[in-house]
């Protein structure tokens, strides 16, 4: 699942069981949160520091997402679900532009080539 929220953009997959050496068998009770910035995810883990700040970041150079963190699927949907409540606004672009201190100003302008790309599949 890929997630553009006013703190950041995510992937968010099951992990894979174990320590990932059992090759493609994933735990469907545990998500990996994948992000580009770490930024995006200190903003996600202070933004809910119950369910999220005693969760560890973890870099990777390696991988595409360099930046991760695992945690439990109910976790992870409390996090969705509290995503979905805090709604606010009638415009997504403008609430991430109103946020650039966390989320950064490149992350605003990627937004927009994404919603640009979207509206050409639209078409």
């Amino acid at each position: 699942m890929w997630l553009f929220t006013q703190y950041g953009f995510f992937s968010a997959v099951c992990a894979r069981a174990g320590d990932g050496s059992q090759g493609n068998v994933v735990d469907e009770g545990r998500v990996m949160v994948r992000a580009r910035l770490r930024g995006h995810l200190e903003s996600l883990k202070s933004r809910f520091p119950e369910d999220l700040g005693g969760v560890e970041i973890i870099e990777t150079s390696e991988t595409d997402y360099r930046y991760r963190l695992f945690a439990d699927k109910a976790v992870w949907v409390r996090v969705l679900q509290l995503l979905g409540e805090e709604l606010d606004y009638d415009n997504f672009k403008s609430k991430v532009a109103a946020n650039h201190d966390a989320v950064g100003g490149e992350y605003d302008r990627s937004l927009h080539d994404v919603w640009d790309t979207m509206l050409r599949l639209q078409r």
